[in-house]
C-alpha cells in the first residue's frame, strides 16, 4: 500500500520537476465556488502549458480570458470549440459531486466560503509516451491522486477519503475523468505543442544576436530532487500555486 502511494505522488512529480527540456505538459485546474458573490464565477478554470498560464475560462458565462501569445493561437484552433464543452461538462461534474465528497468536519469546522479544486495534468515524456493524473483538494489543501492510466486512487489528506470511497466505486465518475484526460486532453496536448513549441524556437532565434554564442535555455528549469519528502511537498505547493 505505501509502495503504491509513493509510486502515485511520484507520477505526479513528473511534470513539474523538469526533468527534460523536452518534456512538456498541459494542465487544467478548476476551482469550484458553491456560493460565489454576485461577480465571483461558480467555475473557473485556468489553462497552463509548461506551467505557463495562457488563458482563463468562466464554466458560467463561457467567457475566456487569454493571458498569452498562445492563448491568442489556441482561440484560432479547430480543437478549443470542442474543449470549452469539455472544461464545461468538467465544471458540471465537479459541482454536482461537491455535496457528496465534501468531509463533514471541513464543513463544520472551515472558515469562509468551501471550494473545491481539481487538477488535471497531461504530459509528455521524453520516450513519446503520454500520461495523465488528477489531484483533488478544498481550499488549497491537496487530499487526493488519480492515476488516469491505472486508475488508481491514493489519499494524501484525511479529507480525501470520502471522495475517494464515493468515486472509486462510482464506475461513471473514474471513467470520465480517464477519458477525459487520457483521451481528449492528450489530443489537445499535441496540438498545443505544435504552437508552443514554433513560438520557442521564435523566441530562442530573436534574443541570439549575430555575433553572440550562447546556450540555449530549456523551457523548464532542471530541478533535481532527491528526497520524497520534498517530492511531496512540492507537489502540494504546485497544487497550491
Amino acid at each position: 500500500m505505501g509502495g503504491s502511494k509513493t509510486s502515485v505522488v511520484l507520477l505526479s512529480m513528473v511534470l513539474f520537476s523538469g526533468t527534460s527540456s523536452d518534456a512538456h505538459s498541459l494542465s487544467y485546474k478548476f476551482t469550484i465556488d458553491p456560493q460565489p458573490r454576485d461577480d465571483q464565477p461558480w467555475c473557473e478554470v485556468q489553462g497552463e502549458v509548461d506551467q505557463k498560464v495562457f488563458l482563463s475560462y468562466d464554466c458560467g458565462t463561457a467567457k475566456i480570458k487569454y493571458m498569452s501569445p498562445l492563448g491568442e493561437e489556441v482561440k484560432s484552433m479547430n480543437a478549443w470549440e470542442t474543449q470549452t464543452v469539455t472544461l464545461r461538462d468538467t465544471g458540471d461534474l465537479l459541482q454536482e459531486q461537491m455535496p457528496d465528497v465534501t468531509p463533514e468536519k471541513l464543513i463544520k469546522v472551515g472558515s469562509g466560503p468551501l471550494t473545491l479544486q481539481a487538477r488535471m495534468t497531461c504530459w509528455r515524456e521524453d520516450n513519446g509516451h503520454t500520461n495523465a493524473s488528477w489531484e483533488f483538494g478544498f481550499n488549497g489543501h491537496l487530499c487526493l491522486l488519480f492515476d488516469s492510466e491505472n486508475g488508481h486512487w491514493t489519499v494524501v489528506h484525511p479529507g480525501g477519503r470520502r471522495m475517494k470511497e464515493k468515486w472509486e466505486n462510482d464506475r461513471a465518475v473514474t471513467d470520465f475523468f480517464k477519458k477525459v484526460s487520457m483521451g481528449d486532453y492528450r489530443a489537445w496536448l499535441q496540438a498545443f505543442l505544435v504552437c508552443w513549441e514554433k513560438m520557442l524556437k521564435t523566441s530562442a532565434s530573436l534574443t541570439m544576436g549575430p555575433s553572440t554564442v550562447q546556450p540555449k535555455t530549456p523551457a523548464i528549469k532542471h530541478i533535481t530532487w532527491i528526497l520524497p519528502v520534498v517530492l511531496t511537498s512540492f507537489t502540494i505547493t504546485v497544487f497550491l500555486g
